[in-house]
């Protein structure tokens, strides 16, 4: 009897040759990392990558399933250099040799930088980055909120530090993954979750007790102790960023060490070169505290004395004035008085008689002025500064001697 294949009687389907195929490469070459230039990239509505790795020589289709495209920083560029891992296969309803990629390296930063600069290119062309729209951070803060692994050193070094500085300044523990697939989301969790309390503490919802309210947050510290750039990937995240952002309140990023830079420190309200130095930063020393409210009492006292003091000062300058210009007033008026009472006294009949002048006064006690008013031995008064005389007229004459000659 004929082997499968040796004859046309024991022939073989096109399927069956194609896994015989799949199985043999598979089991001859193990899973490997392969060096070339990325050509014909191609991203399907399914989720899954397609090109091809090629070199002066030879070309090799690839595909990168769905499932491992979330592990990914980007996607890579047309012709640029890759190290793809994966294993070479044969797809067996074409008959195709694949090489299906579960990692892909580029030289360099390589797909890390370009993930990087194009999550950092859409956050600030929101506005996202702007320094402008920093909030300051609490002066005294009552409850620091810490988003971190629960058993990681950063989340120690966070709350001795805070003891040490402040030690009756509560410390509320999100915790949250802070690397690894499963990160983003878990920090995005934690995010809203902080997010939501805050904003239920704010209101007047019934169904948030007074304990809750007491211990809000007022400022937040997120972020994790050093390690390798896949570490701390999760905080390049867009979705953690953008969750950050949104924060209601001010928020300090804390990731790896100094020389590491997060897309999550952009968009912060402060970045920290450590979680100590973060804790540093959200929670000011008690003593000093206390010896600046001295300072500032102190301050305050001398402030006081030396406004008193010059509001007296002031008060006594215009008193003076006051004081002057009165004197002045009181000074004219009564020279204006004077000036009055001359003239009154010149204008007077009294004053008139004193000057050796009389008037001559008919029975019915009016003034006669005129020649005509004098009929003779008809009387009159005459009166004198010093008193009345009792006359008769003699004679009346047109003629007298202070009268100028007529003409």
């Amino acid at each position: 009897m004929s082997a499968p294949g040796e004859s046309p009687e024991a022939a073989i389907s096109v399927l069956e040759l194609n896994e015989a195929a799949k199985a043999i490469i598979e089991g001859a070459i193990q899973r490997l990392w392969v060096r070339g230039e990325v050509s014909n990239f191609t991203k399907h509505r399914n989720g899954h990558w397609y090109f091809s790795l090629k070199d002066a020589s030879a070309q090799l289709p690839c595909v990168i399933w769905s499932r491992d495209v979330r592990r990914l920083p980007a996607a890579p560029t047309e012709g640029m250099t890759v190290m793809a891992r994966g294993q070479l296969t044969v797809y067996p309803a074409q008959g195709k040799m694949q090489f299906m990629v579960d990692a892909l390296e580029a030289e360099g930063e390589g797909l890390w930088k370009k993930a990087f600069d194009e999550t950092k290119a859409r956050l600030t062309k929101e506005g996202l980055t702007d320094p402008a729209r920093k909030r300051r951070l609490p002066r005294f803060p009552r409850t620091v909120a810490v988003i971190t692994s629960p058993d990681g050193a950063a989340l120690r070094d966070v709350i001795a530090v805070i003891r040490r500085r402040q030690p009756g300044v509560s410390v509320v523990v999100i915790p949250a993954a802070v690397q690894g697939e499963a990160a983003p989301d878990s920090l995005v969790w934690a995010l809203d979750r902080l997010a939501r309390w805050v904003r239920e503490s704010r209101g007047d919802s019934p169904l948030v007790s007074e304990a809750a309210r007491a211990l809000a947050p007022d400022v937040l510290i997120i972020g994790r102790g050093g390690g390798s750039r896949e570490d701390l990937w999760a905080f390049n995240d867009e979705r953690v960023a953008r969750a950050i952002a949104a924060c209601p309140i001010p928020t300090i990023s804390a990731v790896g060490h100094e020389t590491d830079v997060t897309i999550a420190d952009l968009v912060a309200d402060l970045r920290a070169a450590t979680p100590s130095v973060a804790a540093e930063s959200a929670v000011p020393v008690l003593a000093e505290l206390r010896q600046a409210v001295r300072a500032l009492g102190g301050a305050l006292a001398d402030a006081l004395e030396d406004r008193v003091a010059e509001g007296a000062r002031v008060l006594q300058q215009r008193a003076d004035g006051l004081s002057l210009r009165a004197g002045r007033v009181v000074e004219r008026r009564r020279a204006r008085l004077q000036q009055l009472a001359g003239r009154i006294e010149a204008l007077s009949p009294v004053a008139v008689l004193a000057r050796g002048f009389a008037v001559a006064r008919g029975a019915d006690g009016g003034t006669l002025g005129r020649r005509a008013a004098f009929t003779v031995g008809g009387t009159f008064d005459l009166l004198l500064h010093d008193g009345r005389i009792r006359a008769r007229t003699e004679s009346v004459h047109a003629d007298a001697p202070h009268l100028p000659e007529s003409p």
